[in-house]
């Protein structure tokens, strides 16, 4: 994983890091930007400490499993600020819809008996969640128009999603590339449910002896193993890979204030990169179930002349997929750039904060020789309180003089 002038090929972490010297050229860093994008991507790895995509990136993402005419309504929405329903994050259906698949191929293949029994009731439990979270999606009266009226509005504005456009958004989100789930990191929505598995698994696997319910118990202590998510080092395949990545760079230049600053308005009317996330999107989907469909065929292909022209077009397709690597490449070395821009930025606010501080002590310091005259009036006044003091101390005594000899005075003379 490559860190490129603080934005990494993944999340952050460390790895090979560009060299920022003045002798790299731009298409040497661009070849080895390109280099790092190509490696990872191949290798498929999302490790489970990577972070997890925003819920706009998700969104921009899940746009790749849906038609032109869906797309382009969600790019309106976007547009004028219309909101799309939100679970909670788009990662955690991700890991849902993964176990409830997981589980379902199990059930497929067991044989009739306590281990079916086991494996029905965790498919119903995690399909009830699974509808759930499409009925937040599809069903939203918060987010999209209820009423005859609202939405023939929004259609008019080329706002409105219909019922079936918003099951084919629902597709799209349970498919937002994540990292690894470790079993000591499990989600709130995924991992329900797992501790419970855990300790059903241990208590069956500790039964002992050799007969029927002995035998039952550790045929379905190992299912319920089987069921609970496991580290597997973060495998993804090389299309998740390089979505998540796509995604993992458009939260970086996103989150950029470098990026919104005046310095880059030119660049950002240039390049749209929610559309660009959609499009790359798009084409990775595509790329991949059609390379299924061609897999699919030359398995059941018979003649050597039929699979050759099924393996021709397979090798055409590698062309699709360097394209998209280097688009990827190319938003990485984007947010490589922003990232410096961030950094050059910080440093001249530090040096113009240093700046206003070097002013603020020259004002300070020019301030001194007044302080020096306030202190000296101070004690001034201070020496004149003590002069007044004595001369109060001669009022009082005299006044208390007059003040004795005028009752004296009113004093009568004794019987």
């Amino acid at each position: 994983m490559a860190e490129i002038h603080g934005v990494t090929v993944g999340d952050g972490t460390s790895g090979a890091e560009v060299n920022s010297g003045a002798d790299v050229s731009v298409a040497e860093r661009r070849a080895l930007i390109s280099s790092h994008v190509r490696t990872w991507c191949e290798a498929g790895i999302v490790e489970s400490n990577r972070p997890e995509l925003s819920t706009e990136v998700a969104l921009l993402l899940a746009g790749g499993y849906v038609d032109d005419e869906t797309r382009a309504i969600m790019a309106d929405r976007r547009a004028v600020g219309r909101s799309f329903p939100d679970i909670g994050g788009w990662s955690e259906l991700r890991y849902l819809t993964d176990e409830y698949t997981r589980t379902c191929r199990r059930l497929s293949a067991a044989r009739i008996g306590p281990v079916q029994v086991v494996l029905e009731r965790r498919v119903q439990a995690l399909e009830k969640r699974v509808n759930t979270a499409r009925s937040a999606v599809v069903r939203s009266n918060r987010h999209f128009a209820s009423s005859v009226r609202a939405i023939r509005k929004d259609r008019r504005d080329g706002l409105h999603l219909d019922v079936e456009q918003r099951e084919a958004l629902f597709v799209g989100l349970t498919r937002t590339p994540v990292p690894a789930k470790s079993t000591t990191g499990l989600g709130s929505v995924a991992g329900s449910g797992s501790a419970a598995l855990d300790k059903l698994a241990g208590r069956l696997a500790s039964i002992e002896g050799s007969g029927v319910l002995a035998d039952a118990g550790r045929r379905v202590a190992e299912v319920l193993d089987g069921l609970a998510p496991h580290d597997d080092g973060g495998l993804a395949g090389k299309y998740d890979a390089l979505l998540y990545l796509a995604g993992n760079v458009y939260d970086r230049i996103e989150s950029s204030n470098a990026w919104h600053s005046d310095h880059f308005v030119v660049q950002r009317n240039q390049l749209d990169l929610a559309d660009e996330i959609t499009q790359i999107s798009v084409d990775t989907v595509a790329l991949r179930s059609i390379l299924a469909e061609l897999d699919e065929a030359a398995d059941l292909a018979r003649d050597e002349a039929t699979r050759a022209s099924i393996d021709s077009r397979i090798r055409a397709l590698g062309a699709v997929w360097d394209q998209l690597v280097e688009r990827v490449a190319a938003l990485a070395r984007i947010g490589d750039l922003v990232s410096r821009a961030e950094d050059q930025l910080s440093s001249q606010r530090a040096v113009a904060h240093a700046a206003s501080l070097d002013s603020r002590i020259d004002d300070l310091l020019a301030r001194s020789g007044s302080r020096e005259l306030s202190a000296a009036n101070t004690h001034y006044v201070g020496d004149q309180f003590d002069g007044v003091e004595e001369l109060m101390f001669a009022h009082r005594a005299a006044l208390y003089g007059d003040i004795a000899l005028l009752t004296s005075g009113n004093e009568r003379p004794a019987p």
